[in-house]
């Protein structure tokens, strides 16, 4: 177990999502007095309220989540609640401590961790690490931002020999003494700008992972991206270049000018994919795993929905569902990975992104564009006339018209580029909507 503070008496968890319920679960079950609130209506949290009725942990509930008593010594933090928010702001003016979810597991880990971090990848990198390990015979379990939460997992910590943590920014925000013995970067790019000012309080919050390491942990890291000088020994990847100790040649991942992976003995495709690769097999290597270890596990593995998942092929037309680029580089890396030409579905909630960036790209690589979402006039006039725009005031409008626009040997490409909260619960569910409509033509 990790050092921590004194135990506190009472505890005001922020947040009743899963990683709140699942702190406060083990909070209470250490005898430590907890509250959980939350400023959403009791209405939206009916699960959430019966799982904490029956754990004996109170709930407060929209306007009471602001009035009530801040008796609490400390208040743990969800990842989703912004430290600038009112609830958050009342708890600092009473001048009450405040850490994270992050925190207060790995106070409790009792075996060494892995941290996976990065704009794009993280999922399906943490998957990958945890298919690795567990197949070269290292037990782990793959938790935080993949689900289920840290806290969730770390009672196991001590039969395990190590944990996999896919960590976001958010989390990053409230660490202390959170140290990974293993820190995984797995690249940068635009996201988050409705929560932080710019890019450098992204950056900032991001880069905390190697915080707390020294020289006896690992850092495994993209080498595009500009870090600041790291304790931890260190390994870098990039599919892009061969100024790395990992690098893509001729479709074939090598390490030092060893070749160790071949991507089409993979179910994966593209070279941010072969990048992933690259992450868990630095992981696999700075645990000490010879590369016979580790190659069977991760040619097995096959990602999860919604990362390029190919839906099907109707009248020569194939269709991808990449609902989970929910910022511009993950749809840079989807459309660069294609080599056939696209219509794309893009567009949603504005995040704050200049499509702009991208326009090049999309005019090179793209028949024609479907917006969707708040965002679809704002793309049109950055993209048009160069490459051919079409709104649609619906997904289900989007196919019909991408269907109408693509010629046999196309791709159609729905790959948002932003966040789905205007149209949608969030992005499983709109590629979950897109994987139906699409099959719908078959």
């Amino acid at each position: 177990m990790n050092a921590s503070s004194l135990q506190p008496k009472h505890v005001s968890v922020l947040g009743a999502g899963e990683s709140g319920v699942a702190v406060a679960r083990l909070l209470a079950s250490e005898g430590i007095a907890v509250t959980v609130l939350d400023t959403a209506p009791l209405e939206s949290l009916q699960v959430r309220a019966a799982q904490l009725k029956e754990l004996g942990i109170p709930l407060c509930c929209g306007e009471e989540a602001l009035r009530v008593p801040l008796l609490s010594d400390l208040a743990v933090m969800s990842p989703g609640i912004d430290p600038d928010s009112e609830q958050v702001q009342a708890f600092v003016n009473k001048g009450i401590s405040l850490t994270g979810e992050l925190e207060m597991a790995f106070e409790r880990c009792a075996c060494p961790v892995v941290a996976i971090t990065g704009t794009n990848g993280k999922t399906t990198t943490t998957q990958l690490v945890e298919a690795l390990l567990n197949g070269a015979g290292v037990s782990t379990r793959a938790c935080g931002n993949i689900g289920p939460a840290f806290s969730a997992q770390v009672g196991e910590s001590a039969s395990l020999a190590v944990l996999t943590v896919e960590v976001s920014s958010f989390q990053l925000e409230t660490i202390r003494r959170f140290r990974p013995n293993i820190a995984v970067w797995l690249n940068f790019a635009p996201d988050h700008l409705d929560r932080y000012p710019s890019m450098k309080e992204y950056y900032e919050a991001k880069v905390r992972i190697f915080e707390n390491q020294t020289e006896a942990d690992w850092a495994v890291v993209n080498a595009r991206d500009v870090l600041p000088a790291l304790k931890a020994k260190t390994l870098r990847f990039s599919a892009y270049g061969e100024d790395a100790d990992f690098i893509l040649k001729d479709g074939t991942i090598e390490f030092r000018g060893e070749a160790v992976l071949r991507l089409s003995d993979t179910h994966l495709r593209g070279a941010h994919n072969a990048e992933n690769l690259m992450a868990a097999l630095g992981c696999g290597y700075a645990w000490g795993l010879g590369w016979e270890q580790m190659l069977a596990s991760l040619c097995a593995y096959k990602a999860l929905p919604h990362r390029c998942e190919v839906v099907g092929t109707v009248e020569g037309v194939e269709y991808v569902n990449d609902s989970k680029a929910t910022n511009l580089d993950a749809v840079e890396k989807a459309l660069v990975s294609e080599t056939r030409r696209v219509v794309l579905i893009a567009g949603g909630k504005d995040k704050g992104f200049e499509f702009g960036a991208i326009k090049d790209l999309v005019t090179k690589r793209c028949r024609a564009a479907v917006l969707i979402g708040e965002m679809a006039p704002r793309i049109e006039e950055l993209w048009s006339p160069e490459v051919p725009c079409h709104w649609a005031g619906s997904l289900g409008e989007a196919v019909t018209v991408s269907k109408s626009l693509a010629q046999k040997g196309d791709v159609v490409l729905f790959s948002p580029g932003t966040s789905s909260f205007d149209m949608f619960k969030n992005y499983a569910d709109r590629g979950n909507q897109f994987r139906a409509l699409v099959q719908q033509l078959f």
